[in-house]
């Protein structure tokens, strides 16, 4: 997170920097595809565990 948000960027508000970071966060759980995950995000890849626990 550290290089992607905060290196060679500069944020002129609080707002900017949090509303980044959310975006980031997002990403990372929703869109982005994990190959040790069996090609799934970490949301769907939660989901299908918590299917085949219960």
């Amino acid at each position: 997170m550290k290089v992607e948000l905060y290196h060679n960027k500069e944020y002129t508000t609080q707002e900017e920097l949090v509303n980044a970071m959310i975006s980031w966060i997002s990403y990372y759980n929703n869109e982005r595809i994990k190959v040790k995950l069996k090609g799934k995000t970490p949301v769907e890849y939660r989901h299908l565990a918590l299917r085949n626990i219960v």
